[in-house]
């Protein structure tokens, strides 16, 4: 059930998430950002590498995601890696703090981007950690598809 999001400009990928993830659901949420801070992403800088997501509260909180402090913020720039709110319906908040605590899942960010409305966008997935015969597996997997390309051109 894969949706596909309205993703005009990509600012930053979590490409290591399918490495370490497997990805059960996607949803799209909000960002609470500062000024500066929406300029610093429509430069293009922003990281969301080491970056997750929690639910306390009632609410969805973005952590450890780096955006680095806008050239020409003066003082009144951001604080790079502050915690950041996002947002997304109640009915979603509690299906993805019921999958937290019952199934032991894990959010993971997976992209920055600005739809075609300008607004900027998390896609969050709800994922399960994969053990390391995973990882394997998706390594092979991996491998034989560009194989198959090779061998798809090569006798073509």
């Amino acid at each position: 059930m894969s949706k596909a999001f309205n993703k005009v400009k990509v600012v930053a990928d979590n490409r290591r998430a399918h490495y370490d993830y497997a990805v059960e659901e996607r949803f799209e949420a909000g960002i609470e950002l500062k000024g500066t801070e929406v300029k610093a992403l429509r430069v293009g800088e922003g990281s969301i590498k080491e970056s997750y997501a929690t639910v306390e509260d009632g609410e969805v909180w973005l952590v450890n995601a780096s955006i680095p402090e806008y050239s020409h913020g003066n003082r009144m720039n951001h604080e790079p890696r502050r915690r950041r709110k996002l947002l997304l319906h109640a009915r979603e908040i509690n299906k993805l703090f019921g999958a937290i605590n019952r199934q032991g899942m894990t959010l993971v960010p997976l992209s920055i981007y600005f739809n075609s409305d300008g607004r900027a966008k998390v896609e969050l997935a709800l994922a399960r950690g994969k053990k390391a015969h995973d990882k394997r597996a998706t390594i092979k997997e991996r491998d034989w598809k560009r194989e198959q390309g090779r061998l798809l051109r090569k006798h073509g």
